[in-house]
């Protein structure tokens, strides 16, 4: 193929900017109920945010990276035209970019998963012919958009009850909160590092059995518990024997447990949502490194997935804190003890769609659980005007990422 280093090196810039928009976005809404709730600092969100989203992104980014890069445009179809389908892939991760620069400078949390699955449903459909389009595959992604949220909503809403009942509603709050947090901690950690045993590691070369994979999930969940448990125990409590400061002193240990979770938030949102960003750029690299042949199978180099993980750190460094302000403070009130509960069962959501391979939108799973945690203390605790705007904002991203596709797809056809 012509233009080979030229086409290399708009889809790793391309990339690195989709990958931008994602830190700057999809992010921010991880990241915004630890900020939101003041169990953490800006500053210190960032820094959990770069690694652990990074080690999301390159440890277990592996499963979701194959369905955005091949399981949505039937490639044999263009089989003759190769470069049709390079622009295409160039033109999506434009696209999508360009939609996350415009709402994440209005602090509107979008989704990432839908920006991309629309621009390349977009130029698919007009670029090649409708029938290019895997329709099945496309469904079920979009049924996982209305699925995603409930789940996570329902789970949430279920957390906070169990803290309802074990912790807030009790006779001595702090005694309860002291005693169950750091169970709460080793669910957090072996929920996670089980969904991560269990998928993630093979394209690292880690092959487990199942028992292995339990007995390593249960290890790490013990070790995580155990140093929450020094934390909390090193937590300055007000001494007041007003009921005030007691729920001060529980919210204290909740914010401890909440580091945790913005952590499990972190890794899962990398794992999922670093396809959006590198699976164009797997496609366009297996491409042109094949000399034209489109073939289902193509390895994902390890340097993509490592431009990824950057650009979503330095999306988040630069303008995260706009979306954060809108999910985190805006829906609905959030004290430690409720982000916990949306931050454990978002999180709880995206590793088990990143598992099964699911691009899922993480945006919705975590404005589902926020949600969830605003029913369960009743439905005047939700703001219903941004929550109608985060709605809209979600309704027209499809359109707007294919319409874009389109418009850059004919453009790159023209020029190249």
């Amino acid at each position: 193929m012509e233009h080979t280093t030229l086409l290399l090196t708009l889809a790793a810039t391309f990339g690195l900017f989709m990958a931008w928009g994602i830190g700057a976005n999809d992010v921010a809404n991880a990241m915004a109920t630890s900020v939101g709730s003041k169990a953490i600092k800006l500053r210190t969100a960032v820094i959990i945010a770069a690694i652990f989203e990074f080690a999301g992104a390159y440890l277990a980014g592996g499963e979701v990276t194959s369905t955005i890069r091949k399981g949505m445009v039937d490639a044999t179809l263009m089989s003759g035209t190769p470069e049709l389908l390079v622009y295409g892939m160039l033109s999506a991760l434009l696209a999508a970019g360009t939609w996350l620069l415009i709402a994440s400078r209005y602090g509107l949390p979008v989704s990432t998963t839908h920006s991309i699955v629309g621009a390349i449903v977009g130029f698919a459909a007009v670029g090649i012919g409708v029938e290019a389009v895997k329709w099945g595959k496309v469904v079920s992604i979009a049924m996982s958009w209305v699925v995603s949220p409930v789940i996570a909503g329902t789970l949430a809403y279920l957390l906070f009850k169990s803290v309802q009942s074990l912790i807030l509603n009790t006779s001595d709050p702090l005694k309860y909160a002291k005693r169950y947090v750091p169970v709460y901690i080793f669910l957090t950690g072996f929920v996670i590092s089980l969904v991560t045993v269990f998928k993630g590691l093979k394209h690292i070369g880690l092959e487990m059995t199942q028992q292995e994979c339990y007995l390593m999930a249960i290890a790490i969940g013990l070790v995580i518990a155990i140093i929450g448990k020094i934390l909390i125990d090193r937590i300055k409590l007000d001494t007041g024997i007003n009921k005030d400061s007691h729920y001060q002193n529980v919210e204290r240990v909740f914010g401890v447990l909440m580091i945790f979770t913005a952590c499990a938030m972190a890794f899962a949102h990398g794992s999922n949502d670093v396809a959006n960003a590198v699976g164009p750029v797997a496609a366009v690299v297996g491409i042109l490194n094949s000399g034209g042949v489109i073939g289902q199978k193509m390895a994902l180099p390890p340097w993509v997935l490592l431009l990824g993980g950057i650009g979503i750190v330095v999306g988040l460094m630069t303008y995260g804190h706009k979306v954060i302000a809108t999910v985190g403070n805006r829906i609905t009130e959030l004290t430690p003890s409720r982000g916990f509960c949306c931050e454990m069962a978002a999180a709880s959501t995206v590793v088990m769609a990143s598992g099964t391979g699911i691009p899922i939108s993480t945006t919705h799973t975590l404005v589902g659980a926020v949600l969830g945690v605003g029913f369960a203390r009743g439905i005047s605790a939700l703001n219903l005007r941004v929550i109608g705007t985060i709605l809209m904002s979600w309704i027209i991203t499809l359109p707007i990422g294919a319409v874009l596709a389109i418009i850059f797809f004919f453009t790159f056809k023209a020029v190249l």
